[in-house]
């Protein structure tokens, strides 16, 4: 038989060329025609007033090329039969007769290209009543690709076809001159040293921030370059409205986009989520003055880099604008021109990233509460994001000095996967060793627990290449591992003996490195002074033997070769990260018995993971103390300290163990949103045996109920949730919908999505969402999160069912046009600043069109 694909092309143009030009009407005066969009659909000759074909002759064509394509391919060489010519025939009549029906203009047609503009007229035409054979699917395919080539062909010969594309260069050339305008504003004009300033200004926070220390690489910690290590996370808005319900009006979107709809932002987030990462990020992204990712709103600004730890002295007053560079210890602050920093300020072109509120002591919160307000009221316009752990300060912190407050989201089940499927990339590893610890985490809730955010899941890609599989089941057991794989076998295994002429057992460093954590925890510092490093390892060394080591030597061995501290700047001292200093410092207060100095901080956030990390490190009976003293505290915060602490217990009374799950009852059902995140976060799935419902709860107690087994996220959580899928109430429809990601994506679309009530707005990333959507049918509202390929969209979301549709990225340089192919679509979101009258004037008619602006979102309806 004749090669199928080979039939269009041997079907003569001098034949298909008069075929398809009955398709249209005349060409008219081109200039009659230039001042308004001209779309394929009022140029075809079989509707409208200008009809000179009827429906019947487009049937009649379709028959004409498939009897041609046959004709060519010889006797015995048909690649169908007759009966299935004539569904060919069928199938390719209802294909060209979407002439009518697409919107798309002439110019926006040929730019698409043959490909893609014939996938543009199969859309919308189901081929499962055609019953086409691979063979018959594969002749209407070429035939249609023959057709959209000389059709393309046609427009590009016709007079207005050149009209109007002068016009759309001179529109495209217009946007331009718009960005240039934006540019302009942005910068004004500057003397050569301000110009020249700014230059090595960005390059150094390009090489300053561009690497990311990922945990784990090369038995140790690696520099990754930013741009391909960074993992987009989300950042939600707090879930509670001003009602008291689930606030839904706007969906979650990507952690970088956070200053494209508000200029001031605080970002709250849990110790490793990912928060001084965004910071270094959109640094970067800023400094290098290349604007691929969408974020124009970026243009022509000038980041600061600001963490709280290093710009807080004790006795000292917060910098303003022309110290800041000296104050985080940039090596080119000395060459920064006089009043700089308050010119780009004043220019509104400033990028303010103060990362680490909670990272200051709580008596110093205030004043840089007042900072920062003076700051925002002397510098109106720039651009300010400000973050903290969660609970470091209270809700609406910064309200009144007008910041809107986002929440890093922890790790979805896909982003997990990105992330352990990339470091294994960047170690070095086979890919299956990266799959088989993603069974691991999927199958086994301990480790799902674990992998939440990009600290956890780089110590869990370490520890699994290195144990060869095993890993830890509990934080306590993760950190002691990593401990030991740092401190004892990485320079043992890289053959690195006696560096600097010192080797210190791995007792020795482990002892050392927790005088300094617990010092630091004690005294509320993440830093400390070089000097005061050397005086408390001297003051340790006759203890450990070490009389003639010098505390010099002693020093330079632990910076080197533990790979836990480092010298952040000259005379500073500093712990890899947060975690492993309170890590360390809770192994020395159980060694010194210091549990009631533990319990007494138990109102101060940054004391938490020290307390929780005690009692794993206590004996049953100290652990059984420090929870019955937390609940004596007669507040939340302490039983649900106790309560998490359940968790790192080896082992607990069941006396202590009833009164910690009483006292937790008594919060449940939790009265807020903000309550159900607290309880779930720290109860785990004990909380979900405590949850009511869904009978005998009112609508808002179930939707907080619902948001706290989301919370959860485990195995548990899921099952628990499908109690709920048929419940009446909105928010907890919505809150389902939206909770989608947070669960590994086949049981959470089987279990959950399938069986809603209404299908409100869900979210996808990947194609395999897209896929996971259509295979339950198709979906009406959804919610596309980053980057997006009009042809994956067009592709897999099934057209008949979409009615809202939201871009959470700038819309692709296509434009809006290919939204035709969704007929029942009525509503698109747009989360880009970029939206102008220009692009609402490509959408179909009758679709409505909202977009982010810098204050709310503002609908435009478009009439046609």
């Amino acid at each position: 038989m004749v090669d199928v694909t080979a039939l269009g092309a041997r079907v003569a143009s001098s034949a298909v060329a008069p075929l398809v030009r009955r398709l249209f009407v005349r060409d008219g005066p081109g200039a009659g025609l230039v001042d308004r969009p001209v779309r394929i659909s009022a140029l075809v000759s079989f509707r409208g007033e200008k009809r000179t074909v009827t429906p019947e002759d487009v049937d009649r064509i379709a028959q004409e090329l498939v009897r041609r394509a046959l004709a060519a391919a010889g006797p015995g060489e048909e690649p169908v039969g007759a009966g299935e010519a004539a569904a060919v025939k069928d199938a390719l009549a209802r294909t060209l007769a979407r002439l009518g029906e697409i919107t798309v203009e002439d110019y926006e047609a040929v730019g698409l290209g043959p490909e893609r503009f014939a996938r543009a007229l199969r859309t919308g035409v189901p081929l499962s009543p055609y019953g086409l054979s691979e063979g018959g699917l594969l002749l209407y395919e070429r035939l249609l690709h023959t057709a959209a080539l000389h059709i393309l062909n046609f427009l590009t010969q016709r007079s207005t076809y050149v009209a109007r594309q002068q016009t759309v260069q001179t529109q495209q050339l217009a946007r331009l001159v718009q960005g240039v305008d934006v540019l302009l504003e942005r910068l004004p004009s500057q003397s050569a040293e301000d110009a020249g300033f700014e230059e090595r200004y960005a390059d150094h926070v390009t090489a300053r921030h561009g690497t990311l220390t990922i945990y784990g690489l090369d038995a140790g910690t690696r520099e990754w370059p930013l741009d391909t290590a960074y993992l987009s996370l989300e950042a939600t808005r707090p879930q509670a409205g001003r009602d008291g319900h689930r606030d839904t009006a706007h969906p979650t979107g990507a952690a970088e986009q956070v200053l494209a709809g508000q200029d001031q932002v605080f970002l709250r987030g849990v110790a490793g989520s990912g928060k001084t990462t965004l910071v270094q990020w959109l640094a970067v992204t800023t400094a290098s003055r290349v604007y691929d990712h969408g974020l124009t709103h970026l243009i022509g600004r000038v980041p600061f880099v600001l963490p709280m730890r290093r710009i807080v002295r004790p006795g000292a007053e917060l910098p303003f604008p022309g110290d800041f560079l000296r104050a985080v210890g940039c090596p080119v602050a000395g060459e920064q021109p006089p009043g700089w920093a308050e010119r780009v300020l004043r220019a509104r072109r400033g990028v303010l990233l103060v990362d680490g509120i909670d990272e200051i002591a709580g008596e110093r919160r205030a004043a840089a509460r007042r900072w920062l307000r003076e700051l925002v009221r002397a510098f109106p316009g720039n651009l300010w994001l400000v973050t903290s752990r969660p609970s470091a300060v209270p809700e609406e912190w910064l309200a009144a000095e007008g910041f809107g407050e986002r929440v890093l989201a922890r790790m979805s089940q896909d982003d997990v996967a990105t992330f352990v499927r990339r470091w294994h990339r960047a170690a070095g590893a086979e890919a299956s060793v990266g799959e088989a610890l993603l069974r691991s985490v999927r199958s086994t809730p301990q480790l799902t627990g674990l992998a939440t955010n990009p600290l956890m899941c780089g110590m869990l890609c370490a520890l699994h290449r290195d144990r060869r599989g095993f890993l830890p089941q509990d934080r306590r057991s993760l950190y002691e591992a990593a401990l030991t794989m740092l401190l004892e076998r990485r320079d043992r295994e890289r053959e690195l003996h006696d560096p600097d002429g010192i080797r210190l057992a791995y007792a020795i460093q482990v002892q050392l490195l927790q005088k300094l954590a617990w010092w630091l925890i004690r005294n509320s510092r993440l830093e400390m002074d070089r000097a005061e490093a050397l005086q408390l390892i001297g003051g340790a060394l006759p203890a450990l033997g070490l009389d003639g080591a010098g505390e010099e030597g002693v020093y330079r061995a632990l910076l080197l070769r533990s790979g836990l501290l480092r010298e952040p700047a000259e005379g500073r001292v500093d712990f890899l990260h947060r975690t492993f200093q309170d890590y360390l410092g809770a192994r020395l207060a159980v060694q010194d018995l210091d549990f009631d100095l533990l319990v007494n901080h138990a109102g101060d956030d940054a004391w938490e993971d020290v307390i929780l990390l005690a009692v794993a490190h206590a004996r049953p009976k100290e652990a059984e103390h420090m929870l019955r003293r937390l609940t004596e505290e007669g507040t939340p915060r302490g039983t649900l300290l106790a309560a998490a602490g359940l968790r790192y217990a080896a082992e607990v009374e069941p006396g202590t163990r009833r009164l910690v799950e009483e006292q937790l009852a008594a919060l449940v059902p939790p009265s807020t949103f903000e309550l159900a995140g607290e309880i779930a976060r720290r109860g785990g799935d004990l909380v979900l045996a405590l949850l009511p419902g869904p009978e005998g709860v009112d609508d808002l107690t179930a939707a907080i109920v619902t948001a706290t087994a989301v919370e959860v996220g485990s195995e548990a959580a899921l099952h628990f949730l499908t109690r709920f899928r048929d419940h009446p109430g909105r928010d907890v429809q919505v809150i389902l919908a939206d909770s989608w990601h947070r669960f590994e994506r086949e049981p959470y679309a089987r279990e959950i999505l399938a069986h809603l009530r209404e299908q409100w707005p869900v979210q996808v990333s990947t194609l395999d969402d897209l896929r996971s959507l259509r295979a339950l049918g198709g979906w009406e509202r959804i919610v596309v999160r980053g980057a997006y390929r009009i042809e994956d969209l067009t592709a897999l979301i099934v057209p008949e069912r979409l009615t809202y549709l939201a871009l959470q990225a700038p819309h692709p340089v296509e434009g809006l046009a290919w939204l035709s192919a969704f007929p029942a679509l009525d509503t698109v979101h747009v989360a880009s600043r970029d939206v102008d009258a220009a692009v609402a004037r490509e959408l179909p008619a009758g679709l409505e069109i909202t977009w982010e602006s810098d204050r709310q979102p503002s609908p435009t309806h478009h009439q046609g």
